[in-house]
């Protein structure tokens, strides 16, 4: 069977790919970015020689939003450069590919959610780079797939921000979160099998994939608390403003779309992570 090919394979994503693959019945083969440098020509070429995929999935990419601010370089080589250089060489191959952007393209300016024919403002080096992989991306493959996601959760992995508030509280401690920060989480299960449903039907161009729900950061860790059996009262709300945050956020950046709603409510997916996730010792 010819393999789904997934760049960034050691990553949330990439790995979530790899499961979610494999739950299918669909063969898949991770590459990190150690083994497949998505900016590197030859080694793409080589990549896709090699392993023949049906499908490539782009899942790797610089994801530290305030990093991205004193590391502008690494961050647009990992963001735009290299997304250009897969789809140059998936359109010289004729093979489907998939590449993720963010809600971090918008500036906040609205108070309804962002469809994808609504103009992009950056505010950032992040969504700047992101924004730009969207634009080399369809320019060199108009047949990719370009899917928009916002703050991702999931049950496998420790770093994303649901799991990161329920062990700190499991833990005795206090969240400082946003309640000035409106966004769409997204539970990663629900992205990955969607986008995989998406390229099985042969889509393209730019999509809008987040669970349905309008939230704030402060909001959301309270509903992860109340799930958890968690100290929800231990979730302190605060501004934006006073995060230690190098980047700046739109204010509101909650996804919607006009192409249609593929995953479903934002209640839900709480509810299936909190049956999903093993619980943190307490």
């Amino acid at each position: 069977m010819r393999p789904v090919l997934v760049t960034g394979g050691a990553g949330t994503l990439g790995r979530a790919f790899g499961r979610l693959c494999d739950a299918r019945g669909l063969a898949c083969r991770l590459a990190s970015r150690a083994e497949l440098d998505i900016a590197d020509a030859e080694a793409v070429a080589d990549a896709l020689a090699r392993h023949a995929p049906w499908l490539v999935v782009n899942a790797a990419g610089y994801v530290r939003v305030d990093d991205a601010e004193l590391d502008r370089e690494r961050c647009w080589r990992e963001n735009a450069l290299g997304p250009a250089t897969l789809a140059r060489a998936c359109a010289h191959a004729r093979i489907p590919l998939i590449s993720f952007s963010s809600d971090l393209v918008f500036d906040g300016g609205k108070q309804t959610p962002y469809h994808e024919a609504d103009a992009p403002a950056p505010l950032g080096t992040y969504g700047r780079s992101k924004l730009e992989g969207e634009l080399r991306v369809l320019d060199a493959n108009p047949s990719a797939l370009v899917i928009r996601t916002s703050a991702f959760f999931g049950p496998w992995d420790e770093y994303n921000f649901v799991t990161s508030v329920l062990r700190t509280l499991a833990g005795g401690g206090g969240v400082r979160a946003a309640s000035d920060i409106f966004v769409s989480p997204t539970y990663v299960p629900d992205l990955v099998d969607a986008a995989l449903d998406l390229a099985i039907d042969g889509e393209h161009g730019l999509w809008h994939l987040a669970n349905v729900g309008t939230t704030t950061w402060a909001d959301l860790a309270r509903a992860a608390a109340r799930l958890a059996g968690a100290a929800a009262d231990r979730v302190i709300a605060v501004a934006g403003r006073e995060l230690p945050w190098r980047a700046p956020r739109p204010a509101f950046s909650v996804l919607g779309s006009t192409r249609g709603a593929l995953l479903p409510a934002l209640d839900d997916a709480l509810r299936r992570y909190h049956a999903t996730r093993t619980p943190e010792p307490r």
